[in-house]
């Protein structure tokens, strides 16, 4: 299932939400509204809270079936309401946005080239995957320009053929390059999906949208 939304006016709403088979995880100021469209498209239960006071959930926080990685500066009662679903670790780098820095599936993940090794091993433990660092299409943030699920994966439009050939090695899955938003090339931001379904932001072209099916193969 596809559904088209927003959060408070934005578009954006990968950056507001982290989801993975089981639960989503949204900005704890979320319209009823909004809250039910993820849970309708994705088929999960959510949690409303922040991430070291803020509601840029999706930006903070990575997350697979087998854990999630967020901010260092998450505070200890966020993460053990995380810690309720999910096993969940800090990164204590100055590239805490992890969301925004790590492209995760259950199968694999691709990170921010600027980690260091024991940040990446930390990151690897903790959603149970191989990391592999790599840039998509000249970005660092690969979090945040792809948006990846264990059936498929949207990027960046302007990735080359060898970074679509690393992901489909890396994730295991096929990938398609597409903008969202009406253009936008911040795919990550612009999508929250999960192998059943995917909401995307509500400026999303029907063109868009039918490439984003195509990638994350919802049919």
């Amino acid at each position: 299932m596809m559904r088209l939304s927003r959060y408070g006016g934005n578009p954006n709403i990968g950056v507001y939400a982290a989801v993975n088979e089981s639960h989503a995880f949204i900005a704890g100021d979320a319209s009823n509204e909004f809250v039910e469209t993820v849970e309708a498209a994705l088929g999960v239960e959510t949690t409303l809270l922040t991430i070291a006071g803020s509601f840029v959930i999706g930006s903070l926080m990575a997350i697979n079936s087998n854990g999630a990685v967020v901010s260092g500066l998450t505070e200890e009662g966020e993460v053990k309401k995380i810690g309720e679903f999910a096993k969940c670790i800090r990164v204590d780098d100055p590239l805490n946005a992890a969301g925004n820095n790590i492209l995760v599936n259950d199968h694999g993940a691709i990170v921010n080239p600027d980690y260091p090794e024991d940040v990446i091993r930390s990151i690897s433990d903790a959603l149970g995957v191989e990391c592999v660092p790599a840039t998509i299409a000249d970005c660092k943030t690969v979090g945040s320009i792809c948006s990846a699920t264990n059936k498929g994966c949207v990027c960046h439009i302007d990735a080359t053929d060898d970074e679509v050939e690393l992901i489909k090695d890396v994730l295991k899955v096929e990938a398609v390059r597409s903008s969202v938003n009406h253009g936008s090339r911040m795919v990550g931001a612009g999508i929250l999906s999960n192998s059943k379904g995917a909401v995307v932001g509500d400026d999303t072209t029907p063109i868009e949208m039918g490439r984003i099916e195509e990638g994350l193969a919802l049919y």
